[in-house]
């Protein structure tokens, strides 16, 4: 399997655990919870998931070593951020690209289960990365 395989493959599984996790809960809970949630349900399917991922930024000769936290990084290769607000806007979209570039990744997900439909509330989010 290519790598650009195992990524979309790890796509497909973590929204599936959303789309599930939305429809038993629905919107409402905090963002923390359905973080803890998709953390257990995707360690139980066997990914290696870390939660709250401190990245360092590097400008120049300046490094800030906790510039942000990654809600979710799942194979240390696709990156989760998670939000339980009642609409995304454009800024969250750009926040994980901002990730996406700093940690040189190509692909997230950015998560929204305030929405009435989880359907509503996925998006991809690529840097420089076309899924063949």
């Amino acid at each position: 399997m290519s790598r650009d395989e195992e990524l979309e493959q790890i796509a497909a599984s973590v929204v599936d655990v959303g789309f599930h996790l939305h429809r038993t809960f629905g919107p409402g809970l905090l963002e923390s919870a359905y973080e803890q949630l998709l953390f257990a349900d995707l360690t139980e399917r066997g990914y290696r998931v870390s939660r709250q991922v401190s990245v360092p930024l590097r400008y120049k000769s300046i490094v800030i070593e906790n510039a942000f936290k990654v809600d979710l990084l799942i194979e240390n290769q696709l990156v989760v951020e998670l939000k339980s607000v009642e609409k995304l806007i454009p800024l969250h979209g750009k926040q994980v690209l901002t990730y996406l570039r700093v940690m040189n990744l190509p692909l997230g997900l950015l998560m929204n289960f305030g929405e009435a439909t989880f359907k509503s509330g996925v998006r991809r989010v690529a840097n420089d990365y076309h899924a063949h």
